[in-house]
């Protein structure tokens, strides 16, 4: 083995530091150059020691990229456990959209490790196992949603499928562009999941209770009282809402029944008025046969007069 040449401040690293240091550095050449793009050599480089350092941590590239991924995938599916501890549905769906898209902003390069094609090394550590993992702690809420609704829970595990996949291609989507804020696609994935497309809300918001601070941000600790107090009000928030869009699909539903109302007042006019045609048409045939065998009549009685005058 090559011997290790350090400048002496870098010998002061202890066994945990350097570690740490190479896990840091290789997340960084990982997210930008892919695993097959990054080599021991540029992770050593990176952080000014010789390869003999980086197998001696991790066993070899496979090794370090597996402890990256692992890290990754655990810090995500953490926040988004958390935001599914919410007591209402629709709370939870906001504040795991919202977590999402809160660790696609603070954690791009570990997002973008994920979503690359996973090597072999990183074992379960790929982006569909990720999302498989999510799913299915969205199936339990979506089976309580959907038992209280009366709908079968054992649809559940696909629709959670559904509903993971849409929200994680949103999030790649976003890595990119950014806009609209975090917030706002928040707040339209939710609409276009809560809603769907029959009852979408034009111009939607995320509730209050989900605007509040989670994990991540220090905030006053909150006694039992203000808890019931958030509660009530977001209970009270969710029920207006709910309130809202049944207004407007009882209003969606009036003006369907007002327009199908004057499709069919149209159409019986319609009829009416080709009865009428019909009948005028009808009548001006019987006049015409009136006239024709009147005229028929006269035509023979000529005739006949034309044979008297003759025989006389």
């Amino acid at each position: 083995m090559e011997t290790v040449t350090e400048p002496r401040s870098r010998r002061r690293m202890s066994g945990r530091e350097r570690r740490e240091q190479l896990i840091l550095i290789s997340r960084t050449l990982f997210a930008e150059k892919g695993f097959d793009g990054t080599s021991i050599e540029e992770i050593a480089a990176t952080a000014q020691v010789s390869k003999p350092v980086v197998y001696e941590h991790f066993g070899g590239k496979e090794g370090v990229y597996a402890v990256v991924v692992d890290r990754e995938m655990q810090k995500l599916l953490s926040m988004i456990t958390e935001a599914l501890a919410a007591s209402h549905s629709l709370v939870k769906l906001e504040r795991a959209a919202l977590a999402l898209l809160r660790y696609i902003e603070e954690s791009s390069e570990g997002f973008r490790i994920l979503v690359r094609d996973s090597h072999a090394a990183s074992g379960t550590g790929t982006f569909a196992s990720l999302i498989s993992e999510i799913a299915s702690q969205v199936e339990d809420v979506l089976a309580d949603e959907f038992a209280a609704r009366g709908y079968d829970p054992k649809l559940a595990p696909m629709y959670a499928q559904m509903l993971v996949g849409m929200v994680a291609l949103t999030g790649q989507w976003w890595l990119d562009v950014r806009k609209p804020a975090r917030e706002e696609v928040a707040a339209h994935l939710v609409n276009l999941a809560w809603n769907g497309l029959t009852g979408l809300n034009p111009h939607p918001a995320i509730t209050a209770m989900t605007r509040i601070p989670t994990s991540g941000v220090a905030r006053p600790r909150t006694g039992e009282k203000e808890l019931r107090e958030f509660d009530k009000a977001r209970e009270k928030e969710l029920r207006e809402a709910e309130k809202a869009r049944l207004r407007e699909l009882r209003e969606a539903e009036k003006a369907r029944v007002r327009e199908l109302k004057e499709r069919e007042r149209l159409l019986k006019e319609a009829e009416k008025e080709r009865e009428r045609l019909l009948k005028e048409a009808e009548k001006a045939r019987e006049r015409e046969e009136k006239i024709r065998q009147r005229e028929a009549r006269l035509a023979e009685r000529a005739a006949r007069l034309g044979q008297a005058d003759q025989q006389d």
